[in-house]
């Protein structure tokens, strides 16, 4: 781990202080501007502490008073998950928050939205693929060997194979990572790596993509995205391409042991969930 990107320069008034230049410049737009910034979340280890069952996953008991809180003062949250975003929002307890009216859910890593005002999901018709890839995954499971203890997870419009439970937890996810792009690509989808996990889904959805092209939306002029895992690398880069752009921008990584690579490109790292939700008070002009 590269350990000039990992921690903060300090702090100012309680919000750590970006360890790079752009991070710096970033903060400061937010700051001086917050009813034009985006703030962009992941939700599973960023928003929610990861846990051996996903089912079982819900935000930090803090999150929602930290975003109802700092909500009314951006131009919009969004979280930004690979999720069903139905599924986000219901562990998340987003929905009938007062305060939460400039929140959305880009589920499914921006195929389906929820969006707090209307309490409704808009998207569009599955892949074909998928429902497939579904059927022929337990068969396909058996047959290749997986290691014991390795189980399935439905996720509407994907479906992601996890490995956290087995034995050997990161050589059957090795061992998998083959088979499972082969599977996918014979049927049209592609393989996301996560911490433990390897989601099968249609291409052309990623977490760039679709931050992307909500803050363009918005006509934010600032940004912050917070991420924790491998399919939060594309959002990382959407915030390098507003930079470019002349759109400044803050990223942030939930710290964790499992995945080192955000960490890196991070201008700043918190203490998982925890400290995520410390930040968003802060930016709220909350105590920490």
């Amino acid at each position: 781990m590269g350990t000039h990107r990992t921690g903060s320069a300090g702090s100012q008034d309680g919000i750590p202080v970006p360890v790079t230049q752009a991070g710096r410049d970033g903060l400061a737009a937010l700051l001086a501007r917050p009813r034009t910034a985006v703030i962009g979340l992941d939700f599973d280890g960023t928003l929610a502490p990861i846990v051996a069952d996903p089912e079982q996953a819900r935000a930090h008991p803090d999150a929602v008073p930290a975003l109802a809180a700092l909500a009314p003062k951006v131009a919009s949250v969004a979280v930004v998950t690979g999720r069903p975003a139905g599924v986000a929002v219901r562990y998340g307890g987003f929905a009938g928050v007062p305060g939460l009216e400039h929140l959305v859910v880009l589920g499914h890593y921006g195929a389906e939205r929820w969006d707090a005002v209307s309490g409704t999901v808009s998207a569009p018709a599955p892949h074909p693929g998928v429902a497939a890839v579904r059927a022929e995954l337990p068969g396909f499971l058996d047959r290749i060997g997986a290691w014991r203890g390795t189980w399935i997870e439905e996720k509407g419009r994907a479906v992601a194979v996890h490995t956290r439970r087995a034995e050997d937890p990161q050589a059957a996810f090795e061992a998998l990572r083959g088979p499972l792009a082969d599977l996918a690509t014979r049927h049209g989808l592609i393989v996301e790596p996560g911490r433990l996990v390897l989601e099968l889904r249609p291409p052309g959805m990623d977490k760039g993509v679709a931050l992307l092209e909500y803050v363009r939306e918005i006509g934010a002029e600032s940004v912050l995205y917070a991420g924790d895992d491998l399919g939060d690398l594309p959002a990382f880069a959407a915030v390098d391409k507003l930079r470019s752009d002349g759109v400044p921008g803050l990223l942030v990584c939930s710290g964790s042991s499992e995945v080192t690579e955000l960490a890196e490109r991070a201008d700043l790292v918190v203490d998982g969930p925890a400290g995520v939700v410390r930040l968003l008070r802060t930016l709220a002009g909350q105590p920490a």
